[in-house]
């Protein structure tokens, strides 16, 4: 065959759909015209993949806190798979993203609910990152959804309240709730929150029973390999769960810092609600010196 027949044969290139959009409308384009118009259209369809991609397959964050050293220093920044856990369940000792709680205080309260009547006040603090010993029934709060489930739990009888208070310390008081109330709102509270994107281990999923021995973490009998090498402090102010035997509710997770002498983690605060799950670190970008996969994707370490 000819090279002038192949040259016959080949298919030209259509023109950008901006142009041919334009030349319907009878618009006559120069050839520099249509030459930077489809530089715009690639431009265009390039920042569409990436918001389509940033938004519903991965996130960037950067951790400013060194609770997860060495695996995660201060400053690394990282893309985070939000997909995966679509469709499985994370597996302990991989490390997870999730939103945590580390504010929430009272905004307004309702005259004559039944907040108003057991004394809660505009300005008290039901959640604060610093007094992880406030909450809700006896527990603290990592999470607006965890509160309701406590309060729609609690109906037809009173829920205890420690809340903090300006000037006054940490206040108790109980909150009777009502047939058919469920939430926060349902109590007369209306509020404020400030939610953090956290990074931590999972180590013991729902139903299982987590227990830190001797610095070691035991889950169901048997010692977590994924964190062998580790030593986890249990003597620190506020610690109350995996001191001892702490079975983890259905539909919850128990995580852990790798920096073991210095994270706020469930030792402190409890569960993470299955609910907040937000991906797992799947490739730091940032420092270029440690640049690549992390947390067991594409065969890298744990």
């Amino acid at each position: 065959m000819s090279p002038w027949f192949q040259r016959k044969r080949r298919k030209e290139k259509k023109p950008p759909w901006i142009v041919r959009l334009l030349r319907r409308r009878g618009v006559r384009l120069s050839r520099r015209a249509e030459y930077w118009l489809g530089w715009a259209e690639t431009i265009v369809e390039v920042g569409v993949i990436f918001w389509l991609v940033i938004t519903f397959v991965t996130v960037r964050m950067t951790v400013p806190t060194g609770s997860m050293n060495p695996t995660i220093a201060p400053g690394d920044s990282f893309f985070v798979d939000i997909l995966t856990y679509h469709f499985r369940d994370p597996a302990p000792g991989r490390v997870i993203v999730f939103w945590q709680l580390e504010e929430l205080r009272v905004t307004e309260v309702e005259p004559g609910s039944p907040a108003a009547l057991a004394g809660i006040e505009p300005g008290d603090w039901i959640t604060h990152v610093q007094y992880p010993t406030i909450g809700i029934g006896g527990e603290p709060v990592p999470a607006v959804r965890t509160a309701n489930r406590r309060i729609e739990a609690a109906q037809g009888r009173e829920l205890a309240f420690v809340v903090l208070r300006e000037g006054i310390g940490h206040k108790q008081l109980a909150v009777s709730v009502p047939d058919g109330v469920k939430d926060l709102h349902g109590l007369g509270i209306k509020y404020r929150t400030r939610q953090e994107r956290y990074v931590k281990r999972l180590i013991a999923v729902g139903g299982q029973t987590v227990q830190i021995v001797g610095g070691k973490v035991i889950v169901d009998g048997s010692p977590l390999t994924a964190v062998a090498d580790r030593t986890y402090w249990t003597q620190g102010v506020g610690m109350q769960y995996g001191i001892s035997p702490t079975l983890v509710p259905q539909g919850h997770y128990f995580v852990l810092g790798d920096n073991t002498m210095n994270s706020y983690d469930s030792r402190y605060w409890g569960f993470v609600p299955e609910e907040e799950l937000i991906g797992a670190p799947f490739f730091r970008v940032w420092p270029l010196s440690r640049f690549g996969p992390i947390n067991g994707y594409w065969w890298s370490g744990l």
